[in-house]
């Protein structure tokens, strides 16, 4: 014979946090599309050798933007996504425009932004981190704007944009979606492997080990590009990272004797 719990199974509600619905929105409509994770162990203690050495401090999503940016340059379907709704054709944009997932705290609770970063490839890596560190640091209704007012709509027009530009030829799809992405949780020790994204492919990376060894997944749409283009431009990417990126990061001032970067 049961016996009524002292203490019984109480639910509450509330409504969804500022800018989750957004969320919620692109997640959806990330499951339309097959994405696909492709993985590769990269050796990046040079780059991290070179980072250390730097005056000003350049952070990994920064070197890891710059870098995809540069091997979609000589890739253009890394700039390309599915447009159409009849009849489907590939379209391909001129530059790559980068998409980074931020992670704010909004009245103590977490938020997430995403940041647009046109050219990342032409832009020198200096100025890269000081336009992601404005990102995420200046007021968020000034460097989030769009997003915000995104944000504002009633659900089913967002959800109405949000599918409109997925799947629009317009050289504005390259700014408000974007040609490539970057998530990463490498800041808290650990690797996210797979994350819902609108764009064709993007980048996660884990923290370094003792050897300098860090796991790169590149997600990708396979409606777009195959695991054996994806596999190419990893190693492309390791390539630029351990030379090009190594060569400006050593160029970037060194750090006086006894003082941390």
């Amino acid at each position: 014979m049961s016996h009524p719990s002292p203490h019984p199974i109480t639910v509450t509600t509330a409504p969804l946090a500022v800018g989750r619905g957004c969320v919620i929105d692109i997640a959806e409509l990330a499951k339309t599309i097959p994405l696909f994770p492709v993985d590769r162990e990269m050796q990046l203690a040079d780059v991290a050798a070179a980072r250390s050495a730097a005056a000003e401090r350049i952070g990994w999503a920064a070197i890891f933007l710059k870098g995809y940016g540069i091997v979609a340059r000589e890739v253009p379907v890394l700039r390309s996504w599915l447009a159409g709704r009849i009849v489907r054709r590939i379209a391909t944009s001129s530059h790559s425009v980068a998409v980074l997932t931020i992670n704010r705290t909004d009245e103590e609770a977490d938020r997430l932004f995403f940041a647009r970063l046109v050219r990342p490839d032409d832009t020198p890596l200096p100025l890269l981190q000081a336009a992601i560190d404005r990102f995420a640091t200046e007021p968020t209704e000034r460097v989030f704007k769009r997003q915000l007012q995104l944000e504002a709509l009633p659900g089913g027009l967002r959800r109405v944009i949000l599918r409109w530009n997925m799947r629009s030829a317009s050289p504005k799809r390259a700014t408000r979606v974007g040609t490539f992405s970057l998530s990463t949780l490498a800041g808290f020790g650990v690797t996210n492997r797979f994350h819902p994204t609108l764009c064709t492919t993007s980048l996660s990376y884990g923290p370094l080990d003792a050897d300098g060894r860090c796991l790169v997944t590149a997600i990708a749409d396979h409606r777009v590009l195959d695991g054996a283009a994806v596999a190419r431009a990893l190693a492309r990417l390791e390539e630029v990272l351990t030379n090009e990126i190594v060569t400006e990061l050593r160029s970037v001032p060194a750090a006086p004797a006894g003082v941390a970067a």
